[in-house]
């Protein structure tokens, strides 16, 4: 079997991003990405603007004759404020007060906080230094006319939308979301809202599945149980395939008599390229392609899921959606130091449950949660993180260890 690491570069070679763009209102642009380059219409700022409260002086003033006490002494013939600059000319010996976001005159070099002054009737005494250009931000500091700070493929963030708003830019040009149908199999799932019969459980893999991926910006087209028949399978798989720009699954994918998964999306046109990965939890992990749509089939049991669509499900989907940023189109490994007893990993990649804090030395603790396998639903609900224990390797308590975040 492959590594995880190598698994996923198969699957994200076999996959390219989808490339239509489309323009999103800017008040719902965040956690979109970006597809193609804004620029901004506007300098920014579109003046000469004062950085602190206080006067706007020609420089050249305050290296003139001081008071005994070191101050200069300037006529006030005015005041610029934001939205209300000062519309008259600043002589030698005058000065305008002026408020943090406001022009500074043309005539104007330098701002002395107000802190420095003491206005008295329509002069102040300033006691600081001829400096040029000290609390004044020149025009088009942050960005030029037909400039934009930022590129293709950038996962747009709350903070970039007052940027955008700046530049002008009221519809942001985005890819669209990938759409996706999550399904999973079993004749033994029931829904939530039905009482188990005998060998029955409620089935909860899809509603982690689809709002994580909710979460993750993508749409989801279509949820659903699916029991194990071949006919039903192939139904609502090839709808799905149909539908949806990815296909994700759970369950039936080991090697039982009732996995039926990858053999009826062979007979649907899927290609199988990927079938068992070195991982545990997660082991039977099937992904193949039919042109351009890839379908991952996970294991059923809900850490397996977890697993699954933070290693796998969640790169392969930023790639398709456009996504440049390598920590997303990557494994997203961090390191802390592991406080549970020694755990080995003989066969194949170990992944388990914990909660991540920070320490007192400021590096990260990974505390781990009381977990009885990969279908403890329970302990994959506590657990914000995966700690990671090598292939043929082995994690020791107070030891630094990679980790998986699942937030």
């Amino acid at each position: 079997m492959i590594s995880p690491s190598e698994a996923l570069a198969q699957l994200l070679d076999a996959v390219q991003p989808l490339g239509e763009v489309e323009p999103c209102q800017l008040a719902f642009a965040a956690g979109r990405i970006l597809g193609q380059r804004p620029v901004s219409d506007v300098d920014l700022p579109p003046f000469r603007k004062a950085m602190m409260d206080g006067f706007a002086v020609r420089s050249a003033d305050l290296d003139g004759p001081r008071l005994e006490d070191g101050s200069a002494v300037l006529v006030v013939v005015g005041e610029s404020k934001a939205g209300t600059p000062y519309g008259g000319d600043v002589l030698p010996g005058q000065c305008v007060e002026i408020y943090t976001g406001a022009e500074v005159p043309d005539d104007c070099d330098q701002v002395v906080m107000i802190e420095r002054s003491a206005r008295r009737g329509n002069k102040v005494h300033l006691s600081a230094a001829a400096c040029a250009a000290e609390h004044v931000q020149e025009r088009a500091a942050i960005i030029r006319a037909g400039d934009g700070p930022f590129e293709v493929g950038r996962r747009i963030s709350s903070v970039d939308l007052s940027v955008l708003a700046a530049m002008g830019v009221a519809e942001v040009p985005v890819f669209r979301q990938v759409r996706v149908a999550v399904l999973t199999t079993g004749d033994e799932l029931v829904p939530p809202w039905a009482v188990p019969g005998p060998g029955q459980i409620r089935e909860g893999n899809t509603f982690y599945l689809a709002s994580r991926l909710m979460h993750l910006d993508h749409e989801v087209v279509e949820v659903g149980a699916v029991p194990d028949d071949e006919e039903l399978l192939r139904e609502h798989f090839g709808a799905a395939l149909e539908k949806a720009d990815v296909v994700v699954t759970t369950g039936g994918v080991s090697m039982g008599k009732y996995d039926l998964v990858g053999k009826v999306f062979e007979e649907l046109g899927v290609e199988p390229r990927l079938h068992k990965v070195a991982v545990k939890p997660g082991k039977p992990i099937w992904f193949g392609m039919r042109g351009t749509t890839p379908v991952l089939g996970l294991p059923g049991n809900p850490v397996s899921a977890v697993l699954g669509l933070e290693l796998f499900v969640r790169p392969v989907l930023a790639k398709m959606a456009g996504v440049t940023d390598g920590d997303e189109l990557g494994e997203r490994l961090r390191t802390g130091r592991w406080t549970g007893p020694r755990r080995e990993a003989p066969t194949r990649q170990d992944n388990l449950p914990c909660t991540v804090r920070q320490g007192d030395d400021g590096i990260e603790v990974l505390e781990p949660v009381a977990y009885q396998g990969s279908s403890d639903v329970v302990g994959a609900a506590r657990a914000t993180a995966l700690a990671v224990v090598p292939h043929g390797g082995a994690i020791e308590s107070g030891e630094l260890v990679r980790y998986r975040p699942l937030v």
